[in-house]
């Protein structure tokens, strides 16, 4: 085993020690500072202080070009993880930005702790090829995510809602660490690549197939792929609407990165065909099922739903079986157009919590009645949500278009000579068109329907106002202009050579 001088690896998580820093600083300001401040004040501060942490570690991955590979994959450093942790860390930002007219707790500084240690998490996760590593990282985040879900401790729905987090995140833990562990005592080894080189050429025996389903088992809960889902739709509306927002967007880009390397890295050689009429054992095959599975039953759940928040839950289920198909490629444009839609959903899921947040403060609740009228009531947060709505559906020339585009012609294009994923893209677009309908529901009682008669102005505040149009402008830029973030992908992939 290579030795890596201590400080060189400290030079390469300088982005990870800088968020760490931010929230120590956090949660000493609150607890030795202002504690007895008003809630108001002290959530200004606490969100300084974590964007200046974001934003410092950011500046820090623009300016120092490092690269590096600490004790063979624990932590690896290069353009593309530096991408997506850059990603990461502006969701993180825009998260604590909605989290300032919050009223659900008391507790400031632990929040904001909690919400960047959960970002350490998944910035590990990030640039992690080790699975001890990937592991670790991965408890860290969930147990963060399990908090921040039950922060609301006044309300019953948020302690209900991550008590069933908690419960199907621990099982999942524990098929993760079984099917981790089957992986090592097969090959040997804990660094994904040199796990593949190991296995290559071997058959599918019972050992693999069954560390393969239980990875998958794992990985699909954090990414709530069908029929792992269950979790999501209590947490999403349980939950504070912040904290939901973070679970919808950051766990999501980091967790389908980490499945993606996982899979194409570590059981390269066992992919399988999951061809129409002509499947081959692996892991290919199941995560095409697994695709078809949450495309279909979160579309048509989604429809049924009342709550705003559990729509999105349903959509995200829908969403992540869409993205599936960036993994099912298995190659470099695969991955690409996989990072593509996971940043621009997040960015849009994102703007969607915040204008949830914005109806629900002035509410008390975020049903789809409680959004009656709101293109009268709150004109500008109303037409953000409506570029959020329209991009979640797909409809050009928003992010949410062109991500599908490119994650169906990615697919298309990696079976061009069998056309053996056409069945599944095929499924795809026709569950989008169905997306549409509940979609539009949201923005009928915006526009069409109107306020009850007592309902006044939604006055939102300043910072939220700032927040949602910045996120609704990036959706539509990199609508129009895809390569903006394409382009970086592209070029990064190419390095990092997955």
């Amino acid at each position: 085993m290579n030795s890596v001088p201590y400080f060189e690896v400290l030079k390469l998580a300088a982005p990870e020690t800088i968020v760490v820093l931010a929230a120590l600083v956090v949660l000493a300001v609150d607890l030795l500072v202002m504690r007895a401040e008003p809630v108001r004040y002290r959530l200004a501060v606490g969100a300084a202080f974590t964007c200046l942490g974001c934003l410092a570690a950011v500046f820090w991955m623009f300016n120092i070009d490092q690269h590096g590979n600490a004790m063979q994959g624990m932590l690896v450093v290069d353009p593309l993880t530096r991408l997506v942790k850059q990603a990461l860390l502006v969701l993180t930002v825009f998260t604590a930005v909605i989290s300032l007219e919050s009223n659900f707790t008391e507790h400031v500084g632990e929040y904001f702790a909690l919400v960047l240690l959960a970002t350490v998490g998944m910035m590990f996760m990030i640039s992690s090829e080790d699975i001890l590593m990937i592991f670790v990282s991965l408890e860290l985040t969930s147990l963060s995510l399990y908090i921040l879900a039950a922060f609301a401790k006044q309300s019953l729905n948020s302690a209900e809602a991550a008590l069933k987090y908690f419960l199907f995140g621990s099982m999942a833990a524990a098929f993760t660490l079984f099917g981790l562990s089957l992986l090592y005592g097969l090959s040997g080894a804990t660094n994904l690549s040199q796990i593949a080189a190991a296995l290559k050429g071997q058959a599918l025996d019972p050992l693999l197939v069954a560390a393969l389903v239980m990875t998958v088992i794992g990985f699909g809960f954090k990414v709530a792929a069908v029929p792992f889902h269950l979790w999501a739709p209590d947490a999403y509306q349980g939950a504070p609407t912040p904290s939901a927002a973070f679970i919808a967007s950051g766990s999501k880009l980091a967790s389908f990165f980490l499945f993606a390397k996982v899979m194409m890295l570590g059981f390269a050689g066992a992919e399988g065909s999951g061809s129409w009429g002509s499947l081959v054992p692996g892991w290919v095959p199941v995560l095409a099922v697994l695709a078809a599975f949450s495309m279909v039953l979160g579309n048509l759940t989604a429809i049924v739903q009342s709550n705003v928040k559990r729509l999105l839950a349903y959509s995200a289920v829908a969403h992540a079986g869409y993205a599936l198909l960036g993994v099912l490629a298995g190659n470099q444009q695969g991955i690409s157009s996989l990072l593509y839609y996971v940043v621009t959903y997040a960015l849009t899921t994102l703007g969607a919590f915040g204008v949830v947040a914005v109806v629900e403060n002035a509410t008390g609740d975020a049903r789809l009645t409680d959004f009656a009228g709101l293109g009268r009531r709150a004109p500008l947060v109303s037409f953000c949500m409506m570029i959020f709505m329209l991009s979640l559906a797909g409809i050009p020339p928003l992010a949410g278009f062109f991500g599908k585009f490119y994650l169906f012609a990615t697919a298309v294009g990696s079976t061009a000579q069998s056309l053996g994923l056409v069945w599944l893209i095929t499924l795809a677009i026709a569950m989008s068109a169905v997306s549409l309908y509940y979609y539009l529901q949201v923005l009928k009682q915006i526009y069409v329907v109107e306020a009850p008669v007592d309902a006044q102005m939604i006055r939102a505040p300043l910072p939220s106002k700032i927040a949602l149009s910045l996120l609704a402008l990036a959706v539509v830029v990199l609508g129009c202009a895809p390569n903006l973030l394409v382009g970086k992908l592209v070029a990064a992939i190419k390095i990092a050579g997955l």
